[in-house]
């Protein structure tokens, strides 16, 4: 079977963050033994470029994958309509959901991009909550299936603990410091006050992004005891991994989402949260895995931190970890080759 993916997001050596969920869907799709080609443009003419380039090759899709219904879903459109072959979408986008909504349902745009949801063969959002918002805008689709996103296998195998000083609890956050998307500052208020009261913790933020320095600055100005703030920068996964090694628990403080990897990866590791329960997040953790809380909420924040971090022992880290294996490359590599097959 030959896939051709088409997408706006992938990594590069640009940005390696960037779109890594889709580059986890293409790398599960390859281990089921499918050819898979990719092509990355936010151009429709770079597209068609990179297409007739495959083309020049001799090679053909028996199938498209579509991520993200933007201007590549044209080519997807037209190969279907000349060549007969059909396509499916993978769903990624927050701007269809009311707390972000960068989808009008007026704009031309819309129109273009329903027509395109429309004659997909299949359309899958990467959580419940997210092919709820996109119906409530009017999309349509012959048929819904969810898709989860995919964790690295490593992140399954028995944690390295690597503490040194066990009576320190870690903090984990791992974002990409977007700040009107992630707000991370309101986990800075929390941590500082909590910080007056106890500071048997550190935190440790993980990763990059636009709004990174602001976020440092803000930080400096809380004044934080010294050490209990750790920064890393960006990291691989494989170092990600370790640090989820190192950690009692994970907090996410996001505005909105749909199903986070980093939620994926905490549960693949059993390590307990707290999070936001925005978007798709309350499909992913139950009351076994840990903690959710409203957003915008800094004294519900404080609480469940204060909590999590007196009562993260009591949580079954096993029993979370096997919630993980529905998120594992074989599983969802899988599931997307079964609805391939369907679809032919």
């Amino acid at each position: 079977m030959r896939v051709l993916f088409l997408t706006p997001w992938y990594p590069s050596e640009k940005d390696a963050m960037v779109g890594l969920f889709v580059q986890k869907h293409v790398e599960a799709v390859r281990a089921q033994g499918v050819d898979v080609r990719v092509i990355v443009s936010q151009s429709l003419r770079d597209t068609w470029h990179q297409w007739k380039a495959l083309v020049h090759e001799g090679w053909l899709p028996d199938v498209v994958q579509l991520n993200v219904i933007q201007k590549q879903g044209l080519l997807a459109l037209w190969l279907k309509k000349r060549y007969g072959i059909p396509y499916v979408i993978i769903e990624h986008w927050t701007g269809y959901l009311p707390e972000n909504m960068s989808v009008k349902s007026h704009h031309w745009h819309t129109r273009f991009m329903k027509h395109i949801c429309k004659e997909a063969e299949v359309v899958m959002p990467v959580s419940d909550h997210l092919g709820e918002a996109m119906r409530a805008l009017g999309f349509e689709a012959k048929r819904w299936e969810k898709i989860n996103n995919v964790v690295d296998d490593f992140f399954f195998e028995k944690p390295q603990r690597t503490k040194k000083n066990t009576a320190c609890k870690t903090i984990l956050n791992i974002t990409c410091f977007d700040e009107p998307h992630k707000n991370v500052k309101s986990l800075l208020r929390a941590a500082k006050k909590i910080s007056e009261k106890r500071q048997d913790w550190k935190l440790v933020l993980v990763g990059t992004g636009v709004d990174y320095e602001d976020v440092r600055a803000y930080a400096d100005s809380l004044d934080f005891p010294e050490g209990l703030l750790e920064w890393t920068g960006e990291l691989t996964p494989k170092e990600v991994s370790k640090e989820f090694d190192s950690a009692d628990l994970f907090v996410l403080t996001s505005r909105f989402e749909n199903a986070p990897v980093v939620i994926s990866e905490s549960i693949a590791k059993g390590v307990p949260i707290v999070s936001t329960n925005v978007g798709g997040i309350s499909e992913m953790v139950n009351e076994k895995c840990g903690l959710l809380i409203p957003s915008e909420n800094d004294e519900a924040l404080i609480q469940a931190l204060a909590t999590m971090l007196d009562h993260y022992q009591e949580y079954d880290n096993e029993y979370i970890q096997r919630q993980g294996r529905q998120y594992a490359f074989s599983v969802v590599g899988q599931q997307l080759k079964t609805i391939y097959e369907s679809v032919l």
